[in-house]
């Protein structure tokens, strides 16, 4: 079987069972309301297909940009970051953390590479922090969902919690921290992606492998952004329909810093897929939460996401795992406060 075989067949079993779990929740919510409260069945279906509709040239854009990335081989120019004097080294990961695109598995092997090369903390911190914050994808589902002023917003707070958490670890390792980082590492085993050869390859179009991952790129993150932006629209139509404002308001409403801060530490724990999460924010906004704390539940959660955790855990020493959490809930704090300033 030939390599492209079997990079499409890894692909098409993952399709399959990223199929199952959102497509199955979104089914259960809505029998529910179809047997507890028939009358807005209708309401609910509508709205989360309105929105899903409104989202869909964003999608589109979004799913090709991926696929092309991908296709070219474009992530070689993210581990350039990695190379030259620290202080560049700490920007460069924050500003391409929102860049690259690398799947949850994917980064793993990556930042265990660089890790293991001797490149600093400081500079993987600060990728660390911000990648799971911003993407092309994210950025735009955000847009469509909290407006451009909230996206962008959201980006420069990807990158500054990156340049905060970079250069606090580096304080912290100047000091004699953080001697040794790195656990014993044990690779995944997966692919995620097309070998680049060392250099992007811009018209992939002219090699076979490069185009056939083009399309299963292309079909897995349109199934993949479809399936969740589904059911995130249908939680966000619920969120409006039966959680009173009042409750809302009450807990994460009004202006000052306890509001950010409680959004903040509800945030961190309860973990939302980053396309779903917009939504949510948006629903949780309209029944009275302020900006503020709209971004600081945002943010401390995409820090503490399931793959996010599950990446540093396995990498790192449980006290540089603590420094991420703390840094990441003290940047979402800082984030809130500053949005919910120019908002």
């Amino acid at each position: 079987m030939s390599e492209t075989s079997m990079n499409e067949g890894r692909v098409w079993r993952g399709v399959a069972d990223m199929l199952k779990t959102p497509w199955a929740a979104m089914a259960a919510l809505l029998l529910a309301v179809a047997l507890l409260d028939p009358g807005n069945l209708w309401a609910t279906v509508a709205f989360a297909g309105r929105a899903l509709a409104s989202t869909s040239r964003y999608i589109l854009f979004a799913v090709l940009l991926l696929a092309w990335l991908k296709a070219t081989g474009a992530e070689v120019l993210v581990a350039r970051a990695f190379q030259g004097h620290e202080l560049r080294m700490i920007l460069l990961a924050a500003l391409f953390g929102g860049l690259a695109p690398f799947c949850s598995c994917e980064v793993i092997p990556f930042v265990a590479g660089l890790l293991a090369l001797g490149a600093p903390l400081s500079a993987v911190m600060a990728f660390w922090l911000s990648s799971p914050l911003i993407d092309p994808p994210t950025l735009l589902i955000t847009a469509a969902a909290l407006g451009w002023p909230f996206a962008v917003a959201k980006a420069l707070a990807a990158v500054g919690l990156g340049l905060f958490g970079g250069f606090a670890v580096r304080a912290l390792m100047r000091r004699g921290a953080f001697a040794a980082p790195l656990k014993e590492y044990r690779a995944c085993g997966c692919s995620c992606g097309p070998a680049s050869g060392g250099r992007p390859l811009w018209r992939f179009w002219t090699e076979p492998d490069r185009r056939a991952v083009f399309r299963a790129e292309f079909l897995r993150n349109a199934l993949f952004l479809l399936k969740w932006l589904a059911l995130a629209y249908v939680l966000e139509a619920l969120l409006v329909q039966y959680v009173p404002a009042r409750l809302i308001a009450g807990i994460v409403g009004g202006e000052g810093a306890l509001p950010v801060l409680a959004a903040a530490l509800v945030g961190m724990p309860a973990y939302l897929n980053s396309y779903v999460a917009p939504a949510m924010v948006a629903g949780l906004m309209e029944q009275g939460m302020s900006a503020g704390a709209g971004m600081a539940f945002i943010v401390s959660g995409a820090v503490s996401s399931v793959p996010a955790m599950a990446a540093v855990w396995s990498l790192v020493t449980p006290r540089v795992f603590a420094v991420y959490l703390l840094l990441g809930l003290t940047g979402a704090v800082l984030a809130g406060l500053l949005f919910g300033i120019v908002a």
